[in-house]
């Protein structure tokens, strides 16, 4: 065990017996450990630091979450932690206890709300900061819990910082503002991490001053300078089953809140019928969807609102699908890991075609 392991384990000892405040147990715990314990060569502020991270805030892993360039950071197992940074993974030498993994997933989910037990073993929130925590845990997972936390930038990219990353082309850049004040509804394709959110939040920072946005998520990741907006995030069932709030319920609950542009942060299962009847009554909205290419996108987003039931005709989908998207914009990252639009294609009179600029 390491000493902060140690001294961080007799500190909350002594906090659940007492009154006293965390910052005064450290100091005492401390004080001991450096006339007990012989620790000249530790930096006695630095430790405390470390204890008061152990204790309250998020250990280990606060300073990974600290560092701007960190894109991602997950556990596979307690000794097992990995970072990305421009899209490249790697080993961190971090070695927690199971405990520690554990008690660190509960201090984070302890503002959401959000249960994580044998009977729900998985679970999305979002961080203070913004970032996006899942966690899965046995026996879903073999033996560890395995937890994601998904960051991300605290400023939000328009069209033109993505032309000067090299995301998009300056002639991207303009068409997709000509369409997005058009109204035309958009759909963002791509694999996971390939910067589908960051690009939608871009295209939506076009209408930021003017428009009243409604955003609809599984959990809070879409950021916006809006000064006009409303995010909706789902809801888990409680214990007794019952309190869920669905993406679906979300989807309707928005088209009486007098959007101006309706934005679905990922459509993934039936919610997608919701969304085509509220883009189909007129309302200007956006999307993301995991896909291997723009056409791929449209294929699935006419097989998801099957999923709303058995009485759903598929040739409604299609042509409602035909009639409501406009536009779709597909996400990669390349082998160097730079992200990028890598294909546009437009609907022209019912059929997909490839826009060159």
């Amino acid at each position: 065990m390491t000493t902060v392991q140690e001294l961080s384990r007799k500190a909350r000892d002594a906090i659940s017996l007492g009154s006293a405040s965390v910052d005064l147990v450290i100091a005492r715990v401390v004080d001991q450990a450096f006339e007990n314990q012989g620790l000249d060569g530790l930096d006695e502020s630095q430790l405390k630091l470390d204890l008061r991270r152990s204790l309250v805030g998020l250990g280990a892993l606060e300073e990974l979450l600290g560092n701007p360039d960190i894109e991602e950071i997950w556990l596979n197992s307690p000794n097992e932690v990995f970072i990305s940074i421009s899209g490249r993974s790697q080993k961190v030498e971090i070695d927690l206890s199971y405990v520690e993994v554990r008690q660190l997933v509960e201090r984070m989910l302890r503002e959401s709300g959000r249960r994580l037990d044998r009977a729900e073993p998985f679970v999305d929130a979002t961080l203070a900061d913004g970032s996006r925590l899942h966690v899965v845990i046995p026996d879903v997972t073999k033996t560890n819990w395995a937890v994601n936390i998904r960051k991300f930038p605290t400023k939000v990219m328009n069209l033109e910082d993505l032309v000067r990353l090299g995301s998009i082309s300056a002639g991207i850049k303009e068409y997709l503002k000509s369409e997005f004040h058009k109204g035309t509804n958009i759909l963002v394709s791509g694999a996971t991490q390939a910067g589908k959110t960051t690009l939608l939040c871009a295209i939506l920072d076009l209408g930021a001053q003017t428009e009243r946005l409604i955003s609809v998520e599984e959990t809070f990741e879409i950021r916006t300078n809006y000064i006009d907006s409303v995010a909706l995030q789902a809801r888990q069932a409680n214990l007794e089953g019952v309190g869920e709030i669905s993406l679906r319920r979300l989807v309707r609950e928005a088209l009486r809140m007098r959007p101006t542009r309706l934005v679905v942060g990922e459509v993934r299962q039936a919610e997608a019928l919701d969304l085509l009847i509220a883009l189909n009554s007129g309302i200007a909205g956006l999307c993301t969807i995991h896909a291997n290419s723009a056409l791929e996108a449209i294929e699935k987003l006419k097989l998801l609102p099957l999923l709303a039931g058995e009485n759903i005709p598929a040739k409604f989908v299609e042509e409602t699908v035909q009639r409501t998207i406009g536009l779709v914009v597909h996400c990669c990252m390349d082998p160097q890991g730079k992200r990028r639009v890598s294909e546009v294609i437009r609907n022209a009179a019912g059929s997909w075609e490839q826009v060159v600029l």
